[in-house]
């Protein structure tokens, strides 16, 4: 088999490297598990109920997803309205962690259902639209925060941004202080932490509003609640990276306008998972950790893996 050519039975995987083939197995397929969302976002699942929740942005709605044995599963209403929750992850308690555009803040549901803002602020001037979020190591929240939410009143309310720029935010875990850790991206967008926690990467997507704006995720060392370097990582080509995750190897998992790009920690491109609509963000989940999970535009899919997510094994029996 050539370089780039397609495999799977039905034909969902694109192979550019030949070391793909041991994390997406010739016999794995893409399928699936819902449509009917206008812009699906944020999935974040959560290992002990078995279940994935996800954000349907314009609809301002958030969506349970829970399995039903060899079917596609169910899909329920888990929140509306959501205050147009963009996207999701856990804490280090199993708590929900959600950027909201409507409120223009990073909140955290309890496992009492209450609702906590962690920030809505910088500087005394209100944040943009968070956008992605994840849990660092320690217990910080880090955050982007691009203007998305507040361009028009589609995906929250057209306003004007308050603090001039589009940075990326740390919240401290002990204070609870919002600092500014990057202030040079056009429009931060998805952010994920290598299986140590000593590197960030994270999402440009400035050219969603601008052809030759970026359309890369940089790589930042992590050191004391602080970032360094900031090179480019990977540059996708098709569309935009928007969410992204690593796997137990250290491996990253991109969204991209033509499904999924999966890159080596050096940045070398190994395959694709072919999607029919432009992807926003994924997942690892299931059991095992290696079901991914991909949000599309109209749709939920999933596909399953030869490798699990990092920090699978710290959730997962023996």
């Amino acid at each position: 088999m050539g370089m780039g050519e397609h495999y799977g039975i039905r034909g969902d995987f694109r192979l550019h490297d030949a070391r793909f083939r041991s994390l997406a197995p010739p016999n794995a397929f893409v399928e699936k598990l819902y449509t009917g969302a206008r812009w699906a976002e944020g999935p974040v699942y959560f290992p002990g109920g078995d279940f994935l929740l996800f954000s349907d942005i314009p609809n301002n709605r958030m969506l349970r997803w829970v399995p039903d044995g060899a079917g596609p599963g169910c899909v329920l209403e888990f929140r509306k309205p959501s205050n147009f929750t963009n996207g999701n992850t856990r804490d280090g308690q199993g708590r929900l962690l959600s950027c909201e555009h409507g409120t223009r803040s990073v909140s955290r549901t309890g496992h009492d259902g209450r609702r906590t803002v962690l920030a809505s602020s910088f500087e005394g001037k209100k944040l943009n639209s968070p956008n992605d979020l994840v849990a660092g190591p320690d217990g910080a929240v880090w955050f982007s925060d691009p203007t998305y939410g507040i361009l028009s009143d589609y995906e929250g309310y057209a306003a004007e941004p308050e603090y001039g720029g589009r940075y990326v935010f740390r919240i401290d875990p002990a204070s609870g202080r919002v600092e500014a850790v990057v202030t040079d991206f056009v429009q931060p967008n998805g952010l994920a932490f290598s299986p140590d926690g000593k590197r960030l990467y994270i999402a440009d997507s400035g050219a969603s509003h601008d052809a030759e704006g970026p359309r890369h995720i940089r790589s930042f060392q992590v050191s004391d609640g602080r970032l360094q370097g900031g090179e480019v990582f990977a540059t996708v080509d098709a569309g935009i990276p928007d969410g992204l995750r690593v796997d137990v190897l250290g491996n990253v998992w991109t969204s991209a306008g033509d499904g999924v790009h999966c890159f080596t920690p050096q940045g070398e491109l190994l395959g694709k998972i072919l999607i029919p609509e432009p992807v926003a963000n994924l997942e690892f989940g299931g059991p095992r950790g290696n079901r991914l999970f991909i949000t599309a535009t109209t749709s939920l899919y999933s596909c399953y893996l030869a490798i699990a997510g990092a920090g699978f094994h710290a959730l997962l029996p023996g």
